[in-house]
């Protein structure tokens, strides 16, 4: 078996480092460990690495409130280094060795199926940070973020309206895994039975993850754009480094989002850092929070997040935030809430508590856990790229919605 070794871990109230197969000493043993499954290496790593380091800030606020039942938490921290099976190995490792009591981890829902089975049969937690295809319900996965009929229909509904421009014809482009390809085959059985759009109004493509090159790609979209007099846009689920090539591609050939906007699902604020913004204002994504979310909640965790990386000298920009980084801040918030809500840290217990569980979420929304599953009741956002690298709000839903897991589109 290919493995790579774990990053020390992190007890972030005082950077104790320990490694597996270590006998702890006493005052270690007396904390609560929690582990993170996020990349540093590898194709995802500039923007999963970020969620690291958002879940220690996260331990170490609670750390300095007094801990969880008393017991300061020790954030135990991997590198799967965008290896889908090596999340698996990981997190096994995470529960069986390092005994965690929950896990914040995971990108692509291609690495989340990779720690499904490990979790599940080790009845543990995995606390989720991304939106995702949804068709999924475990106890043991906390779904952090938003379902399809949550965020995605929303935003194309957005695109199809007249604020939107009408679009009428649908270029889906992907990475070639899971996420983009049963997103897109929502969105098919969607746009033909609520709209009555027929085949012949889109085209698929998927790419390798980490794919660069770009150039043939958007030439198609191009030549797709002009078999029709119909609003074209192109519905993007790249990931990773591929987000910010895709778009340099766009800019070199000079298309703009008054001739075929982008809706891209995967697309951040951090994916935006290194590109000439000027050329892609108006381009739209959607999540559950952006940076211009208004409110005291948002300018708070923005300060932390900033004091955090000038005070640990953290290799991430203090002055950007996406929103897998507010859902993994949140995870631990919720976790944290539940144990308490329990008096335990056992498994079964946290989860029977989750139910009334709730966090004044940055994103201004008072996010919340019922008993019908394990996704988490979030609001929704669709931004529109600005010339300040970030994203402005061009439409938010009043309150948060209500999320469902399975899509009837399928």
């Amino acid at each position: 078996m290919r493995r790579r070794s774990f990053m020390k871990g992190v007890g972030v109230a005082g950077l104790a480092m320990s490694a597996p197969g270590i006998i702890l000493p006493a005052w270690s043993r007396e904390k609560v460990k929690v582990g993170c499954l996020f990349s540093s290496s590898g194709s995802m790593a500039n923007i999963e690495g970020r969620l690291n380091y958002v879940v220690q800030m996260a331990a170490q606020e609670l750390n300095r409130a007094g801990g969880v039942l008393g017991r300061q938490i020790e954030v135990v921290t991997t590198d799967p280094a965008s290896d889908w099976p090596l999340y698996g190995q990981q997190g096994r490792q995470l529960l069986e060795d390092e005994r965690v009591s929950a896990m914040f981890g995971c990108w692509t829902s291609a690495s989340r199926k990779a720690v499904l089975p490990v979790v599940e049969e080790n009845d543990g937690l995995l606390y989720y940070p991304l939106h995702f295809e949804g068709e999924e319900d475990s106890k043991n996965v906390v779904y952090m973020n938003s379902p399809p009929a949550s965020s995605v229909l929303p935003a194309l509904e957005y695109l199809m309206g007249d604020n939107g421009g009408r679009a009428r014809r649908f270029f889906m482009l992907g990475s070639d895994y899971v996420w983009p390809r049963t997103i897109n085959a929502q969105l098919k059985g969607y746009l033909q039975q609520k709209w009555g759009i027929e085949p012949d109004a889109w085209q698929e493509e998927y790419v390798p993850v980490g794919h660069s090159d770009f150039q043939s790609l958007v030439n198609q979209i191009k030549s797709f754009a002009d078999e029709s007099g119909e609003q074209p846009i192109v519905v993007l689920t790249v990931v990773g480094n591929s987000i910010p090539n895709f778009f340099q591609e766009y800019i070199n050939q000079g298309i703009s989002s008054l001739d075929v906007p982008v809706l891209g699902l995967d697309v951040v604020e951090a994916d935006l850092e290194g590109l000439d913004t000027d050329q892609l204002v108006g381009h739209l994504n959607c999540w559950a929070y952006l940076q211009n979310a208004p409110g005291a909640a948002n300018q708070r965790f923005l300060s932390a997040w900033a004091n955090y990386v000038q005070e640990n000298n953290v290799p991430f920009s203090p002055d950007v935030a996406i929103d897998p980084m507010v859902s993994a801040y949140t995870s631990m918030y919720m976790w944290a809430q539940a144990a308490e809500k329990a008096g335990s840290f056992d498994v079964p217990e946290v989860r029977n508590a989750f139910p009334g569980t709730s966090f004044d979420c940055p994103s201004g929304y008072k996010i919340k856990l019922t008993s019908e599953n394990n996704y988490v009741h979030r609001g929704v956002f669709i931004g529109s790229v600005n010339r300040d690298k970030g994203f402005d709000i061009v439409w938010q839903s009043p309150e948060t919605t209500i999320p469902e897991p399975f899509s009837p589109y399928i």
